[in-house]
């Protein structure tokens, strides 16, 4: 579903990404990691079209990327909805930006599936911050994309909030499986959540290792599994 072939980019005089090879496959969670700087949020931002990468190619079901797609989706640290908007109105925005027709039955669906039902009405300030985050997640899912691109959107919630949105998009992604490209810098996360874990090598992010999650699903933060994945991504960070 994603092809990420040779692909380098430059800011001016920095180099940020070098070489990356990458596949992800329809209904694959990957996860990329590596230290502040690497390139993480840059690699997704070619992926997303907005960015141009300065040599390779990015392809999304076998066509080339070149600008912004609809059938794919990008969730930001920040939910950024629209304050004068509903939770219901915020939700399905980028379909009537589309012009795509009526989704309400989608969109309450997808508030039923985050544990948002019954607050459709309510404003943006009326909501804490993982609600205002969960409300983004169903925006992103509302057009049903092919591929879900993630930048870090649990980042900016407190410890125990932030579990409970990652096993919620663990729920959604059992649920309603698409392809999904998931920078974090929580190995945690990237333990609950992946199918493959990328790990980067500081700027120029080059790849440095992938690592498999060969463990059933549904998971749990605490399994002894996950924890010596973690530990293993841990030593692989310092050596990266």
């Amino acid at each position: 579903m994603i092809t990420i072939s040779g692909v380098s980019h430059s800011f001016g005089g920095v180099h940020a990404l070098d070489g990356i090879d990458l596949e992800v496959d329809e209904h694959e969670f990957v996860a990329v990691i590596g230290r502040s700087g690497c390139g993480k949020s840059t690699l997704l931002r070619l992926v997303a079209g907005l960015l141009t990468p300065s040599g390779g190619r990015v392809l999304v079901a076998g066509s080339p990327v070149t600008r912004p797609r609809r059938d794919v989706s990008v969730m930001f640290q920040r939910p950024a909805l629209l304050p004068w908007r509903s939770v219901l109105a915020n939700v399905l925005l980028p379909v009537e930006i589309l012009g795509l027709g009526d989704h309400r039955d989608r969109a309450r669906e997808l508030l039923e599936l985050t544990g948002l039902g019954g607050f459709e009405e309510r404003l943006p300030h009326e909501l804490s911050g993982g609600m205002q985050q969960r409300v983004s997640l169903c925006r992103s899912l509302i057009q049903s994309p092919r591929v879900m691109l993630m930048d870090e959107p649990f980042s900016a919630l407190d410890a125990i909030t932030r579990t409970e949105l990652s096993e919620e998009l663990q729920r959604v992604q059992l649920a309603q499986p698409r392809a999904v490209l998931f920078v974090t810098h929580s190995i945690d996360e990237a333990v609950l959540l992946a199918d493959r874990i990328v790990v980067l090598s500081p700027r120029p992010g080059r790849i440095h290792r992938v690592v498999e999650v060969d463990l059933p699903r549904p998971r749990a933060l605490g399994q002894v599994e996950l924890d010596e994945v973690g530990r293993e991504l841990r030593g692989l960070l310092v050596t990266a």
